[in-house]
């Protein structure tokens, strides 16, 4: 099996495995699907621990409001009332205003919270250190892990307008936000392997990699219009560190001597002369004294 580890720009991703015969057509799919459904998950768990805080989302015609606009217009989170969580709620004003204050009794509180440490252990960045492999199917079992705490707190599910029952439902609108930028394109993602380009026209990973099975490679995932990214390093962050440590060591030793211009060793036995001499003549540890 060849072993993909997956970057964007410089930042590692995840490990992806594949084989030789693999079209690059259907693995670009697969990794820009993995990498799509982290950020679904990121984007989840940061919705949710709102949601722990501060209850569901207000409807769009409130959100935005202030509470004295709201009750000009005399407008109702309708939503909100039926949307309460299991055991009820304490009161948690959102300071920013898009949630409804409801916040979810302790308890539900636990349980959103260890789903969402849960799913993002499942797909964090430290799995390439940990030398294990992340699979689309991984990233489901994460998301429906999430979707699992929600309906055990909200059991009447959320209201249609709340970004998590929509990023469950995949209708999401992520125009005009940040996150818009981090998704890529299925269609027009590119795969990058030693700074070229893997083309879509039928090839396969053996085409690019070679025809060692086991191996493994670092590929770069990015959006067309963006340009190559850059290569990798020739070493490694580490190896770089030490490279200019061991060129410190060597600069403060060669300063050390430079200073050092004590001519004491011409006392010592080896820089006498006559040493040879004295040997022969047996006139080593001789005492002069009475």
């Amino acid at each position: 099996m060849v072993i993909i580890h997956v970057k964007h720009k410089d930042e590692s991703q995840f490990l992806y495995e594949t084989t030789l015969n693999t079209k690059v057509e259907d693995l670009v799919t697969s990794i820009v699907a993995i990498y799509n459904g982290r950020l679904k998950i990121e984007r989840i768990c940061g919705e949710m621990e709102e949601l722990s805080k501060h209850g569901t989302l207000y409807p769009p015609e409130i959100l935005g409001l202030t509470e004295d606009q709201v009750e000009e217009m005399k407008l109702i989170d309708t939503w909100g009332e039926k949307c309460i969580p299991s055991g009820g709620y304490d009161t948690n004003k959102d300071p920013i205003g898009r949630r409804n204050g409801k916040q979810p009794k302790k308890n539900m509180q636990e349980v959103l919270k260890k789903a969402i440490a849960e799913a993002r252990d499942m797909v964090t960045k430290k799995l390439v250190i940990q030398d294990k492999c992340l699979t689309l199917k991984t990233v489901q079992e994460a998301i429906n892990i999430l979707k699992g705490a929600v309906t055990i707190v909200y059991p009447m599910k959320l209201p249609p307008h709340d970004v998590i029952r929509m990023e469950f439902e995949n209708i999401e609108d992520l125009s005009g936000t940040q996150a818009s930028l981090d998704v890529i394109d299925p269609v027009t993602a590119q795969l990058w392997f030693c700074g070229k380009e893997m083309y879509r026209d039928n090839k396969t990973v053996g085409d690019y990699v070679g025809k060692i099975e086991k191996c493994r490679v670092i590929m770069k995932i990015s959006k067309r219009g963006s340009g190559a990214p850059a290569r990798e390093p020739v070493m490694s962050e580490e190896d770089r560190k030490q490279l200019m440590l061991h060129a410190y060591r060597r600069q403060e030793e060669l300063k050390k001597l430079d200073k050092d211009d004590d001519d004491n060793y011409l006392n010592s036995d080896w820089a006498d002369s006559q040493n040879l001499k004295k040997a022969f003549h047996g006139l080593h540890n001789i005492s002069w004294r009475p």
